[in-house]
């Protein structure tokens, strides 16, 4: 496969899309929530009827700890379906009666992150490597299946 190929780029912009939203998210929205949380939990938006303090859990979980699995490429896919659900969220519920200016970045991230979860992370992931380092540590079922015929033998 030649380096510049059509598929190392794709590859190559999914890393880039990952990290980029990914690490935004993290540090200036799920951060900023964390370290403010005492002070904005009575407040919270709770659009989902589920209560302040756990509709600002969830926002924290998703926009901090799976912004940065995103990041890494590590569970992408469930990282990305907790991110795109709050961005809807946001979007449809809490900010639908907003002029689309106000909620054009909520739009943006949406996009992204169903984006990613529709396209997967791409081989430049932990999700993609990991595997092939179990298989090629001696971990994984082809590898045990293939011990195990051999001593078949």
């Amino acid at each position: 496969m030649a380096l510049f190929s059509k598929d190392n780029f794709s590859h190559l912009g999914l890393l880039v899309l990952r990290a980029g939203l990914g690490a935004q998210m993290a540090a200036f929205h799920g951060a900023d929530k964390m370290r403010q949380f005492s002070e904005r939990v009575s407040s919270a938006p709770d659009p989902l009827g589920i209560g302040h303090r756990n509709s600002l859990i969830l926002t924290v979980t998703a926009e901090l700890f799976c912004a940065v699995l995103l990041v890494l490429g590590l569970a992408s896919r469930l990282a990305a379906l907790a991110l795109t659900f709050v961005m809807g969220v946001g979007l449809f519920l809490q900010q639908a009666p907003d002029p689309w200016r106000k909620k054009e970045m909520a739009a943006i991230y949406f996009a992204g992150f169903l984006t990613i979860l529709f396209l997967g992370p791409g081989k430049i992931s932990l999700d993609s490597f990991l595997p092939r380092l179990l298989r090629k540590g001696g971990g994984g079922p082809k590898a045990s299946a293939a011990r195990m015929a051999s001593a078949a033998r």
